[in-house]
Formats: C-alpha cells, structure tokens, sequence
C-alpha cells in the first residue's frame, strides 16, 4: 500500500535540540471508563446471519461442543486452532492465524526507551520558580514578536494615543487571563470582574478596563500588511510565527512515558474562521480542530497541529488518520502510540513499527484488513473473546453484552491473555482504556481553568490556547520537579496558578504611578509595594563593587 505522508499542512520541518534551542531561546545547547461501554462508533453495529460453517459439523462431537461452550464464559471464547485454522482479510492481502505467532518473551526493541521519562536536563537546570516554568513555554523570541506586532497595530489604529507597550505590560496581560481563569470567570463580562462591588480587586489594581479592552482590540501575533499573500498558501497566517516557534519549544522540555495518546481536541469558537469546524460528538460543537500528542499519564502535550483543512483547488486528503498519527510521533523512539477508531489500521501499525513503535487503538468494522469472521456475534456469549493473529498485529473482538463487539488491535500484544477479573476482559482493552485518556484529560484540565475571553477573532483565541496549555504544561513540570510541592492537596493546580498570575501582574503593580480609587485595589498595591521592599532588604542586590582589602605592605594600624 502506497501512501502520501508529506503534509501541505506544515510549512515548518522540526528541527533538532541544538537549532531550535539556538533559534527560540538564544541560550546554549545541552471511575475507568470502559471503552466497551463508551467508545463511539460512526458505522451501525454488524448484524450478521446464522452460519452454518460456524457450527461444529460432527455428531459425535455435539458433547464436546456443549463443553467448550459452557466453560467459554470462564476462558473468554479462545478460538480453537484446529476447527478454524487461517482466516483471509476482506481484501485479500493478509492472512490471519487463530493461534499466536510467537509466545511472550523478551521486551520488544519497539518498546525500549531511550529518553529518561519526565522533565529533560534543559528544563530541570532552568527552573528555579512558577514563573520561570512558564516562562519556558512562552520565551522571549515570542514575546518580542508579539510585542512588535501589537505596537504597530497599536500606532496605525490609535496613532498618537498609543503608548508603546512593553514587556511589563504583556507579562500584566497575561497574568489577567491566568486569573480570570483561576476565578472561574470564562463566561463573565469583562466589566464584572473590574466592579468595585462584586469584582476582584487585583484586576484593578493591575490596570484599568480601558487599557485591558485595548490591547485585546490591538494584540496581533503577525504583519497585517503582509498577511493577504501569505495566507493564499497558509490559512494560519495570521498566527503562524508564534505557533511554530511555540509547538517545538513542547518537545525540548518533557520526555514522554511510555504510552502517548495522539488523538484531536476542539478549541471553542463560533466566529468567522476559514477551518472552523463542526463536532457533534464534542460539546461546543464548532470550533479550532487541533491535533494533539500528549502523554498518556500526565497529559504534557508534547505535539500539537492546527487542522486547516485543504487548501482551494487541492484534492480531498487520503489516509488523513496515518499521517497525522505520523508526524505526531515524529522524534519518539521506544514508545507505545494509543489512538481511536479514527487512526488505527493495519498499515498504520506497519509503518510505526518500522520507526520502533507501537500502536494500540480501536478499529472500525468496516476496515478491510480484517477477516469477516471476526465480527460474526452468533452464537458468542457475553464476556467472550476471539482472537486473530499475523507476525506484525493482534486483533481481539470482546463481546460485552449480546449482540455487540469492540475491536482493538495492538501491534504492543502478541498474545490471547484475559484479566482475572468477572468480565474477563482481555489484558488489550484494559490498557487502551488506561491509556487513551490523555488527550481527553488534557482537554479537561484546561477547560476547569480556562483563560479565554470573548472574541470573534480567531487568532486570539488560538492564543488564549497557547496560554492554557503552557501554564498547564509549566505546572507538569513543577510539580515533577518539585515533588514535595503542597502535596497531598487536591487544589495545587489552583494555587499554582494563582501563584502564576501574581508573578506576572506585580511588575505591573509595583510601577503603578496613580493611586487606586478604589479602597481594596489600592491595599493591594500597598501590599505588593511593602512586600517587594522588605524582599529587597531581605536579600540586597549584588553591585559588583569588591570590597577594599587591606595593603599587605603597609603596617597595620
């Protein structure tokens, strides 16, 4: 089978440690939820007809029959060898054993990693507190493009009245979206959270409604002058810079464990966008398709992809779910690649396990690499299972209830082992489903907290998602870092980023020059100003100015 994996989507290659490390920062280089009750299927469930050839054919073997189908509930229906031998595929192409090809033995070298799990050197030698962790994700090289790109938006809109924004000012930004976030106020009016009565006095104490509102209305990540010719080959033009320079940081700083789940996530939004799509199954329905990669344990998204969609005049994409699961995993070695029923197929465990991967994942029924056998429900009990093999994959159709199948197909398992639990689940199905929620989790974390406002303009809601996911990214990295950290509270991402949004709005606090009308803004401004004072006395900077010795020569006096 021939396929296409070069993308028009990417217009950037990933580049190594050494260049992106050089390029981005200029610094050197050195309740489970059972996938038998939940998983959604697009195709209607197989209804099949009796079939004789299915049936034992000898009369003297109808007592052995009733033996083999009274004891299947307790061995979960392992399909007999000799009975039914070798199965052909729907296609014609594969060829698939009843009876494994190899017992269990010795780790695979597909799922031997070479990466210690966890926060990389760079990053543990480079976090000394949250807002460093942060400031991992969100560096200077794209600080200083959205900083240019906002100013001269800034001066052509207001002219004259624009004040030059500066560093201090982004970082005061920033920090208010993490706040808004962490007060639960994604769905609240701007001017509630700066009301004196009912607001948060921090907000006001930071800068007024009239400054947030204009930098929301002038933040742009690219050249608007510019942006008509490039998005003729690039629809995420407007946003493109940071978003590249953003996506290669994730690697660089967290090692994944040894199961990635790669599935897509759905960013809100109802606004005018030229790849706005609909999700049914999602709950906002409409929004900014994204492609993710994160690690199955703790949600660090390592990868990301805007989906765009095709450009005008291009054909219609073929074998979309093995490309994307592809350029996923691009720079993983040694690690298990979970998916859905969207990515997984046959020759997409083929093409992994020629890059020393794994691949675990629902299939389809309609898939042509599979034997029609293996979806045949006459006659199979409840909490059976069978089983169908080929040097590369393993294929097990569960049965949980009557007249219903699950398909999942690894190329991790070689073998037909079931749990000991009562539904004897096969050892398949339970690691997909303490595997597959990555992503899933991902999406629910960030939601809790979220920072996004209202807008109709696209770009800044990808932003809002960059912030989401790097301070939930920097908290991955702290708290593996940092163990010890309020452990044993159920809240320390909270007063994570609460901790975040203070470090970032301070600066701004500290340098205020008018004093706040309001009672309980100024208080908070006496006390950041108070508490930055006695941090100063505490700890006195270092001049560099070396203190006179005493001349050897001349006596003492």
């Amino acid at each position: 089978m021939s396929c296409d994996f070069n993308t028009p989507k990417m217009s950037s290659r990933r580049l190594t440690a050494e260049e992106a490390l050089s390029q981005l920062f200029n610094w050197d280089s050195n309740d489970e939820e059972d996938v038998s009750e939940t998983e959604d299927f697009s195709e209607a469930e197989d209804n099949v007809t009796d079939d004789p050839d299915y049936q034992f054919s000898d009369e003297d073997s109808k007592e052995e029959s009733s033996v083999i189908a009274s004891s299947s509930e307790n061995q979960g229906m392992q399909q007999s060898s000799s009975t039914e031998g070798a199965w052909t595929s729907k296609d014609g192409k594969i060829k698939w054993s009843t009876s494994p090809h190899r017992s269990r033995g010795r780790l695979s070298s597909a799922n031997v990693i070479k990466m210690t799990p966890g926060p990389t050197r760079f990053a543990v030698t480079r976090v000394d507190n949250i807002h460093s962790a942060f400031h991992l994700f969100i560096p200077s090289p794209i600080e200083k493009i959205i900083l240019d790109m906002t100013n001269l938006e800034g001066r052509r809109v207001f002219q004259q009245k624009w004040k030059p924004m500066d560093l201090t000012d982004l970082h005061a930004y920033i920090g208010i979206l993490v706040l808004a976030g962490v007060y639960r106020s994604k769905g609240e009016a701007n001017a509630s959270l700066w009301n004196e009565e009912n607001g948060r006095p921090i907000f006001r104490a930071t800068m007024s409604l009239e400054t947030f509102h204009k930098i929301s209305r002038v933040i742009r990540f690219d050249n608007r002058e510019t942006r008509a010719s490039r998005c003729e080959r690039d629809k995420l033009a407007a946003i493109r810079d940071v978003w590249d320079k953003w996506v290669e940081i994730l690697p660089l700083l967290y090692s994944p464990g040894p199961h990635v789940t790669v599935d897509e996530r759905l960013v809100p939004f109802r606004g005018r966008c030229p790849f706005r799509q609909y999700m049914p199954n999602k709950p906002a329905k409409y929004g900014i398709k994204i492609w993710a990669a994160c690690d199955a344990k703790s949600s660090y998204a390592w990868n990301m992809q805007v989906y765009t969609g095709k450009l005008p005049g291009e054909a219609s994409e073929k074998n979309q779910g093995m490309r994307v699961v592809l350029q996923m995993s691009e720079g993983l070695q040694g690690h298990n690649i979970t998916c859905d029923n969207f990515f997984t197929s046959y020759w997409l465990g083929d093409e992994l396990q020629k890059r020393k991967l794994t691949m675990l994942g629902t299939i389809r029924k309609n898939k042509p690499e599979l034997p029609s056998e293996i979806l045949k429900m006459q006659g199979r009990p409840p909490h059976s299972s069978k089983f169908v093999f080929t040097e590369k994959a393993t294929v097990v159709s569960y049965c949980p209830k009557k007249n219903k199948n699950v398909l999942v197909m690894s190329t991790m398992h070689t073998d037909a082992s079931l749990s000991t639990r009562e539904d004897k689940k096969p050892q398949m199905i339970l690691d997909y489903n303490s595997t597959k929620g990555g992503v899933d989790n991902l999406d629910k974390v960030t939601a809790t907290y979220s920072c996004q406002r209202k807008t109709a303009r696209w770009p800044l809601v990808i932003f809002y998602n960059i912030v989401d996911v790097s301070a939930y990214n920097a908290f991955v990295l702290w708290t593996e870092i940092n163990q010890h950290w309020n452990v044993g509270k159920l809240y320390r991402r909270r007063l994570f980023l609460e901790e975040l949004g203070k470090s970032l709005v301070n600066p701004e606090i500290q340098r205020r020059a008018r004093p706040a009308r309001s009672p309980a803004a100024a208080a908070i401004i006496e006390n950041v100003r108070s508490a930055s004072s006695d941090q100063c006395t505490m700890n006195p900077v270092d001049t560099g100015a070396k203190k006179r010795k005493r001349c050897q020569v001349c006596p003492s006096r």
